[in-house]
Parts: structure tokens; C-alpha cells; sequence
């Protein structure tokens, strides 16, 4: 497990430009904490990383938030507001997380079972005048991504 301390939100968003430099595609990512802790912030910073120049939103009412940089497929999703995880498999939970995409899942807990498993979780606590950003890794591929931070 790897520990950070951002202070402001651009530490926020460069710790998900430096999690964008490890990753190779076909990557699910876990991200937890409390509203407002940062999850989106640090999935923007992610994002602009890899090239992408638009405005990055939670997709909080619309479940799922697709980009495409190049060869990247990069889902992210918000299960904030999910009535049932059923909502998932209707949506087709699986199509989006195959073929090497980025998944990105907050609140991944309540999708329960339909959110694949993680590859690195990353969890966001408030601390004091900051966060506390812990990276871990929960598979193979997530562990050499984690490891080489």
C-alpha cells in the first residue's frame, strides 16, 4: 500500500496524473470516500494526463461517463445514486470492462457483486487541511502499478 498527502486539489489531480502514467489499459479501479473527498478531482487529473482537454464531470445521474483518448477506452462511473445494482447488468456492466478499458468506479460498494473486482483501490479521507490518499493494489496487475509508484 502506498500513502500520500494532498493539500490542495492540484496535488489531488497530479497523484491521478501520476496513477495515468502506470497504467497500461485493461484496469479497474476502485475509488472510495466520503462526498466530497476528491474521487472526481483526482479522476479529472487522471484523465487530462492522458490527453483528454475537456471538462470532466461525476456522472452521478448518468451512471456512466464514457471518454476515448486515442486507443483508450476510459468508463467512469458514479453508483452514488444507483437504485439497485441490477442497473448494471442492465446497462451492460460487462461490455464496458472488457477489451483493456480503463474502468474508473466510485462508490464501487454499492454495485456489490455487478462492479468487477479491483485491480488498485484508492481511497480518499479527509485529514486535516487535506487528504490522505492510500493506493493499493488487489491483483497482479495492480500490484506492479501500486508497487512502481
Amino acid at each position: 500500500m502506498k500513502t500520500f498527502i494532498a493539500h490542495t486539489v492540484q496535488d489531488t489531480e497530479q497523484l491521478g496524473a501520476r496513477l495515468a502514467a502506470r497504467v497500461k489499459g485493461g484496469v479497474v479501479i476502485h475509488l472510495r470516500g466520503q462526498l466530497g473527498a476528491g474521487k472526481t478531482t483526482l479522476t479529472r487529473g487522471f484523465l487530462r494526463a492522458l490527453g483528454h482537454a475537456g471538462t470532466v464531470k461525476s456522472p452521478t445521474f448518468t451512471l456512466v461517463e464514457p471518454y476515448v483518448i486515442g486507443d483508450l477506452h476510459i468508463y467512469h462511473f458514479d453508483l452514488y445514486r444507483m437504485n439497485d445494482p441490477e442497473e448494471l447488468e442492465a446497462i451492460g456492466i460487462r461490455d464496458y470492462c472488457e477489451n483493456r478499458a480503463i474502468c474508473l468506479f466510485e462508490w464501487p460498494e454499492l454495485g456489490d457483486d455487478a462492479v468487477p473486482a479491483a485491480d488498485i483501490d484508492l481511497c480518499i479521507e479527509h485529514q486535516d487541511r487535506g487528504r490522505v490518499i492510500q493506493l493499493q493494489g488487489r491483483s497482479g496487475h495492480g500490484l506492479h502499478m501500486v508497487n512502481g509508484f
